[in-house]
This record gives structure tokens, sequence and C-alpha cells, in this order.
């Protein structure tokens, strides 16, 4: 348990707020201090959702069908990212990660969305320092917002991350004038991108992935969602 419940703030759970919120930030900084990061040959960033726990909503399931039928579990490290700061799969069950209702696709303050980048991208940072050693490779599969606080991230290491979708991929499938003008991280063409940056790693040939099924499981504006 990262926060005992004798410890927790009474403060909800919600809104932009989430970002300060007291439990928001020691839960991260025990993250990107004190937990020891499995050693893995991949580490495979993914966004978090609104569903929780995050590795039971119908994207991380996507993603996970995906990564897993080219990897094998031992191989990969899986990290969720995003208004939840930075959280390794296996604590997605835990206070507060699996507590908050804040979801930032719905948001349209520029500020707020402006001062989620420059937080999270300091916290991504810190991560990728923090497991330098624990990881061989890393993908990082994101659009939107998440995607430019991984960018930053990047742009302050000299650790080498993979950022999937492609952005010929992206600019081919974008739909001018829709709310989410990318679609959903569920679309068949990134998964691919997915996949293909798996394999590039693994050298490995799996059996094929259905992922025009896994994209039906999902509507095309639903990635912020889910």
């Amino acid at each position: 348990m990262i926060i005992p419940e004798s410890e927790r703030s009474a403060a909800p759970l919600v809104g932009e707020k989430v970002f300060s919120h007291p439990d928001m930030v020691r839960a991260n900084e025990y993250v990107l201090c004190e937990y020891t990061a499995p050693v893995r040959d991949v580490c495979v960033f993914v966004p978090c959702a609104k569903v929780k726990p995050y590795h039971t909503s119908p994207s991380h399931r996507n993603y996970d069908e995906v990564i897993f039928n080219v990897l094998a579990p031992e191989e990969v490290h899986v990290v969720a990212f995003g208004t939840c700061g930075v959280t390794p799969r296996e604590l997605d069950t835990e206070y507060p990660f699996a507590n908050y209702d804040f979801v930032l696709g719905n948001c349209n303050v520029l500020s707020v969305k402006k001062r989620f980048v420059e937080l999270e991208s300091s916290r991504l940072y810190r991560y990728l320092e923090k497991t330098r050693s624990s990881y061989r490779h890393r993908i990082a599969y994101c659009t939107g917002d998440f995607r430019k606080a991984m960018q930053r991230a990047c742009t302050k290491t000299d650790l080498d991350v993979t950022i999937v979708p492609h952005e010929e991929t992206l600019e081919r499938c974008r739909v001018r004038g829709r709310k989410f003008e990318y679609g959903g991280l569920s679309n068949v063409q990134y998964l691919a991108d997915l996949r293909g940056a798996l394999l590039s790693i693994s050298g490995t040939s799996p059996q094929d992935v259905r992922l025009e099924r896994l994209e039906k499981t999902l509507g095309d504006n639903d990635w912020y969602l889910l």
C-alpha cells in the first residue's frame, strides 16, 4: 500500500486539481524515488484510462493483446502515464491511481493542458533516468498531449525512446474538424505501428493479431475515455 488509509487526504480526487492533489504527488514521488522497476528487455509506455484499474479497460486489453502477442510477459514491463503521472502496471490497482476522476481529453482549457505537459514531462524524464539500467528498449504508444509530454521528456535525456504511432500514420488517419482529430489508439493502423516497433526489437515472427477486431471494441473517439 503506497498511502495507508489513515494518512490519505480528505480532498476529492476530482478535476484538474488531481495534478497537485497531495496524495497523487505523494504516490508519484514514491514511484520516482522509492519504487524499484523490474529488469526487463522492453518497457512499453501507454496512456492511462478512465476505466480503472487501467489494465481492465478495453483500450489496455487491446494494447496487451498486441504487446503480448510479440513479447512474453517476462520480457516486457507496461507503464501507464498521463493524468496519473507515471504508474507501473503492477501498481494500477493502488490508491490513488485507481481512484481519481479526471479526463484530460474532455478539458479544453489551454492553461490546464500546458500545465499537464510541463508536469508530466518532468515526471517522465525522472522515470526514464531512474530506470536507465532497468530496460534495454523503450516504446511509447501515445498521441495528443500525452505524446507532447513524452516528446519533451525525451529531449532531456540521451535514452532512446521509440514513439508510435509514426507521424505519417497519424497524418494519414487525421480527420480535421473531428473532436479528436487523430481518433483512438485502437485504430488498426496505429496498432500496426505498435506491433512493428515491438517486432523490430524482438526479431520474432508472432501469430497474427486480428487488429480489425480490436478496433471494433472501441468507438473512434473513446481513447481518452477508456
